[in-house]
C-alpha cells in the first residue's frame, strides 16, 4: 500500500474511533447541567427540610432540658441519636403529607412546583421515600432512645398524615388538630433524654402549641386565594372578612405570654428567662395587633405585608425563646 493511502487509512480509523468514543459517552446518560441541583432541591422540598429544622431546634431544647432534669450531661451521643430519629420521622411525615396533597398542591401557586405536584418525582418514589424515612426514624428511636419516644413519634406522624392532612379539606378545626403533632418536637426531645412525661415537658409542648396559631393565621391569610382554589377550608377562606382570623391570632398571642412563663414557674429556668420571655411575647403580640389592620386596609399589597411581617416575627420568636430557655436553664451542665 502506498504511504499516502496508509496515512489516509490511519486518519479514517482515528476519526471512526473518536466517533465511537463520543457515542459511548452519550450512552452513559450523564446528568444534564443543573440536574443534580434540581434533585437536591426536590428532596429538600419533599422532606420539608425547613420544617424539619424547626422541629430539630425544639427537639434539641427538649433533650437539653430533659437531660438537666435527669442530672445527666446533654452533650452525649444520645443527643445525636435522638435528633437523627426525630428528624427522619419528621421528614417521612412531610413526604407522606405531600403524597396525599399532590393534587391540591398542584392547584396552588405556592406549592405547584413541589416535586410530587409537578411530577418530577413519581408517586411511588415519594411514597417509598416517606415510608422509608418514617420507618427508619422510628426504628432508630426505638434502638437508640426508648420505646416511649418511638411510640410518640409514630403517633405524631399518624396524627399529622392520617388525620390533619385529610381534614384540611373538611373543616377549619384541622388547624387546631394539626397543632398537636406540630407541638411534639420538644416533648420528643425530652422523652429521649428522660423516658417519662413530666409537667416540664408538657409546658414545652404548650409553648409550641400556642405559638402556632398566630403563625398559621398569618400564613392562611397570606395565601387565602391559593387555599380557596384548592378547596382547603382555612379560616380566611370560610370567613373571608378576616374577623375570625384576627380574633384567633390575638387570643393565642395574648395567651403566649403566660404560657411561655410556665418553665419559669416550674423552676426550670431563672428570672432572666422570664424577662426575655415577656419581652419576646410582647413583640409577638405587638405584631399580631398590627396584623389586625387587615380588617381596615383596602390595599391587598398592604394586607399581605402585614401578614408577612407577622409570619417573619413568628419564625424568629420560637428559636429565640428556646435559646433563652437553654441559656437560662437551672443546673446547666
Amino acid at each position: 500500500m502506498a504511504p499516502v493511502s496508509q496515512a489516509a487509512t490511519r486518519i479514517h480509523l482515528a476519526a471512526a474511533s473518536s466517533v465511537e468514543v463520543r457515542e459511548h459517552a452519550q450512552n452513559l446518560h450523564a446528568p444534564s447541567p443543573g440536574a443534580t441541583a434540581t434533585l437536591i432541591h426536590d428532596l429538600r422540598e419533599l422532606f420539608k427540610v425547613k420544617v424539619v429544622g424547626l422541629v430539630l431546634v425544639t427537639g434539641w431544647g427538649g433533650f437539653y432540658l430533659g437531660s438537666l432534669a435527669s442530672g445527666i450531661s446533654s452533650m452525649q451521643r444520645g443527643l445525636i441519636d435522638a435528633l437523627l430519629g426525630i428528624g427522619l420521622v419528621s421528614a417521612g411525615a412531610g413526604a407522606l403529607n405531600e403524597v396525599l396533597e399532590r393534587k391540591t398542591d398542584a392547584l396552588m401557586r405556592r406549592t405547584a412546583d413541589r416535586p410530587l405536584a409537578s411530577g418530577r418525582i413519581s408517586l411511588g418514589v415519594g411514597l417509598a421515600a416517606g415510608m422509608g424515612a418514617l420507618a427508619l426514624g422510628a426504628w432508630w428511636l426505638l434502638l437508640r432512645a426508648n420505646l416511649l419516644t418511638a411510640a410518640l413519634a409514630l403517633l405524631t406522624a399518624f396524627t399529622y398524615v392520617a388525620i390533619y392532612t385529610p381534614l384540611k379539606r373538611v373543616t377549619t378545626l384541622a388547624t387546631f388538630i394539626g397543632a398537636f403533632p406540630g407541638a411534639m418536637g420538644p416533648l420528643l426531645g425530652w422523652t429521649a433524654a428522660r423516658p417519662q412525661i413530666d409537667w416540664q415537658a408538657v409546658a414545652l409542648f404548650a409553648i409550641l402549641f400556642v405559638w402556632q396559631f398566630p403563625h398559621f393565621m398569618s400564613i392562611s391569610w397570606l395565601y387565602r386565594d391559593d387555599y380557596a382554589r384548592a378547596g382547603i377550608r382555612m379560616l380566611p377562606v370560610v370567613q373571608p372578612d378576616g374577623w375570625s382570623t384576627v380574633i384567633e391570632a390575638l387570643f393565642y398571642a395574648v395567651l403566649m405570654i403566660p404560657v411561655s412563663l410556665a418553665p419559669w414557674r416550674l423552676g426550670m429556668v431563672g428570672a432572666a428567662y422570664a424577662a426575655i420571655a415577656v419581652a419576646l411575647g410582647l413583640v409577638y403580640l405587638a405584631y399580631t395587633i398590627r396584623f389586625a389592620r387587615i380588617l381596615k386596609v383596602r390595599s391587598e399589597t398592604e394586607s399581605r405585608m402585614l401578614a408577612r411581617d407577622l409570619l417573619k416575627v413568628s419564625v424568629l420568636y420560637l428559636p429565640l425563646l428556646f435559646t433563652a430557655l437553654m441559656l437560662c436553664a437551672n443546673g446547666k451542665r
